[in-house]
């Protein structure tokens, strides 16, 4: 294991924060992303990463008006709580790898968060001129991507809305995280 890859097990492992993000905070996040977008492009096609990415892709989409869209499908987390082996699931077609001449460029990456940015590297190397945007970037991942709305701390868990349904929190004086 390399050392950044045992850093990132152990700021897992310890991840004591908890960021929960409700639908409405989320859609306000991804259409900040779309702002900030909207002076870099234009983008002939949005490639997302599964399958985080999305929700967040069709809200760009739908917003910067972008019809062509491609997933990369990439597995990282096998049980909700820790990061494993990526693998790729499923690559990008090869006529969007081409557009703009070829390495991605013109392409938008989209993805709801990188974290130890080992997803990233991955799509990276598929589109090295892609633009790659998340919503959410952690520390270690946030070299990997080029725009992104929300920092957090490398030992917070983000909680997205489709992953929660409503139930009681106890305060955080309580322990709660």
């Amino acid at each position: 294991m390399a050392e950044s890859e045992a850093q990132a097990a152990q700021a897992q492992a310890q991840a004591r924060k908890a960021f929960p993000v409700s639908w409405d905070q989320f859609h306000r996040d991804a259409r900040a992303l779309t702002w900030r977008l909207s002076g870099v492009g234009p983008f002939e096609a949005i490639v997302c990463v599964t399958r985080g990415g999305l929700v967040p892709a069709a809200i760009v989409a739908r917003e910067l008006e972008i019809r062509l869209i491609e997933t990369v499908c990439v597995a990282s987390y096998h049980d909700y709580k820790t990061q494993g082996a990526a693998s790729v699931l499923k690559g990008v077609a090869p006529s969007i790898v081409a557009l703009a001449g070829g390495e991605g460029k013109g392409v938008l990456i989209v993805d709801d968060l990188v974290d130890t940015g080992k997803t990233a590297r991955i799509v990276r190397d598929i589109l090295p001129k892609a633009h790659f945007a998340t919503v959410y970037a952690k520390p270690m991942g946030r070299p990997m991507v080029d725009t992104f709305i929300t920092e957090v701390s490398q030992d917070t868990w983000i909680y997205f809305p489709w992953d929660m349904g409503l139930a009681f929190q106890p305060p955080i004086r309580d322990g709660a995280g």
